[in-house]
């Protein structure tokens, strides 16, 4: 198995705040007045995950003179276990907010994959970002009403989620290699908050006021249905926003599969516009 995270170049690595939050941070590699005219980008995991699912992604863009920092979530990767049970979607706000305020002085790009997407779109309601790139988030109550879901999920009454099991072979965009990748790294998730983002008869999911987000925004959507694509296009339009849908890709894909430089190129294409913008 190849382990992209033993690939990734030399950075810095560091606990932030009182849960030990992991942060790793990559500098860009272009000239010092480049990489500091430029906002730092902030890459916020989904569930299940941590800062390992970005390892194929980070490298291009420190290539390009972005530093980019990659949290963890409480209890997710090398951040320290607490008592998943208790944990909230709240509280995961809280994480993202703790490491904005101890680690930049200017307003960072969000890019934030699932439930990290959701969750960046909230934070962005109430504190001041750069801009805002989501990679097949969750989608938003507002979202779920226009394009809903032909089956509602299942409410999780386990006390915490278990992994997601991965099988070699079931995926379309996936090589054997990635899926055995993940299965190494994918961990629990808290009931509390997977509930919280779900639709089910019990949860509408979480609400986005969208008139509350001003920043440049970017939505990238893993598209195997016209009803996934209509879900893309309508977070798209209401953030005011760009939108790439990504036909025959998978979810994780997006990130760690055989097509993940098809994601890349368009972050990359849509940053150089901000930058040329700003």
């Amino acid at each position: 198995m190849k382990d992209y995270t033993k690939l990734l170049p030399d950075h810095t690595a560091k606990y932030v705040g009182d849960n030990d939050l992991y942060l790793e941070v990559f500098k860009g590699e272009s000239s010092i007045e480049v990489v500091a005219s430029r906002p730092p980008l902030l890459f916020v995991h989904g569930a299940f995950t941590g800062s390992w699912m970005w390892s194929k992604y980070i490298p291009y863009f420190i290539r390009e003179g972005w530093t980019c920092y990659c949290m963890n979530l409480r209890s997710h990767y090398k951040s320290r276990q607490l008592d998943m049970t208790k944990i909230t979607f709240e509280d995961y706000l809280e994480d993202i907010k703790e490491i904005m305020e101890e680690e930049f002085e200017i307003a960072p790009i969000l890019i934030g994959f699932s439930m990290g997407g959701i969750l960046s779109q909230k934070l962005a309601e109430t504190v001041d970002i750069t801009g805002l790139v989501l990679i097949d988030s969750v989608i938003s109550r507002e979202v779920h009403e226009a394009a809903p879901y032909e089956e509602l999920a299942q409410t999780i009454t386990d006390i915490i989620v278990p992994a997601p099991v991965r099988e070699e072979h079931s995926s379309i965009d996936e090589s054997a290699d990635d899926i055995e990748f993940q299965r190494k790294y994918l961990g629990t998730e808290s009931a509390k908050a997977y509930n919280a983002f779900s639709f089910t008869t019990e949860s509408q999911g979480i609400s986005i006021d969208s008139s509350l987000i001003s920043c440049p925004c970017l939505v990238i959507k893993a598209v195997s249905s016209d009803n996934d694509d209509l879900q893309g296009k309508i977070t798209a339009e209401l953030l005011r926003g760009e939108y790439f849908g990504l036909w025959g890709t998978t979810h994780t894909g997006v990130l760690v599969g055989q097509r993940y430089m098809e994601s890349v190129e368009k972050i990359l294409e849509w940053l150089r516009k901000q930058s040329v913008q700003q």
